[in-house]
C-alpha cells in the first residue's frame, strides 16, 4: 500500500489523537525541554567547558594552578571539543541524506 494512501481515515485520526495525548502526559514532553533549548543548553555547557580550558591554561602561566589541575582542564575541553566536532559531522551528514530524498 503507497505511504501517501490511509485506508481508514477513522485510524489514522485516533492515532494522531493518542500522539497528542501522550505528549500531553507528565515525562514525555510536559516538563521536558525543547530540541532547541537542549541543543542551546549543551552549545552553552561545551562553551564553558572550553573557557574553563582556557582558564586554567592562563593559570598556569602566571603560576596559579598545579600541572594536574591544567592537564584535566584541557582534557576536558578537547573531549568536548571531539564531542562537536563529532554532533556536527552527524548533523551535516543527515543534512546531506536528507537532500538527496526524492520528493
Amino acid at each position: 500500500m503507497p505511504v501517501d494512501k490511509i485506508a481508514d481515515p477513522v485510524a489514522a485520526a485516533k492515532a494522531y489523537g493518542n500522539m497528542t495525548n501522550a505528549a500531553k502526559k507528565p515525562g514525555i514532553g510536559a516538563d521536558a525541554p525543547s530540541f532547541g533549548e537542549l541543543i542551546r543548553n549543551s552549545a552553552k555547557s561545551a562553551i564553558q567547558s572550553l573557557r574553563g580550558g582556557e582558564k586554567a591554561q592562563a593559570q598556569a602561566v602566571t603560576g596559579k594552578a598545579t600541572l594536574t589541575d591544567v592537564v584535566e582542564a584541557v582534557t576536558a575541553a578537547e573531549m568536548t571539543l571531539q564531542s562537536v566536532v563529532a554532533i556536527r559531522d552527524r548533523m551535516i551528514g543527515a543534512y546531506q541524506e536528507i537532500m538527496r530524498m526524492p520528493i
